[in-house]
């Protein structure tokens, strides 16, 4: 069973590095509170297709892993409290 816990960690860890990579590569959203408030009327192709390009799939990754990184933290408090 230790063994199992130290390797359920490593893959713990593998995805917190991840997770922080993704974060940092992505770009900035530059709309800011403002553009959230007023909203955009730009109808165009890209804000259409926005989640196909690569920031859409990256923002897409970010989401998944940061749910698998909750659901893995608290396998492993559990994990470790057994």
């Amino acid at each position: 069973m230790e063994i199992a816990k130290y390797i359920a960690f490593g893959i713990y860890m593998v995805i917190c590095l991840v997770l922080v990579v993704l974060t940092l590569v992505q770009k900035q959203d530059t709309r800011g509170a403002s553009g959230t408030i007023v909203g955009s009327s730009t109808n165009n192709y890209y804000e259409k297709n926005k989640s196909r390009t690569s920031q859409g799939k990256m923002k897409r990754a970010t989401v998944v892993l940061s749910i698998v990184f909750a659901v893995s933290a608290i396998a492993l408090g559990i994990l470790f409290t057994i």
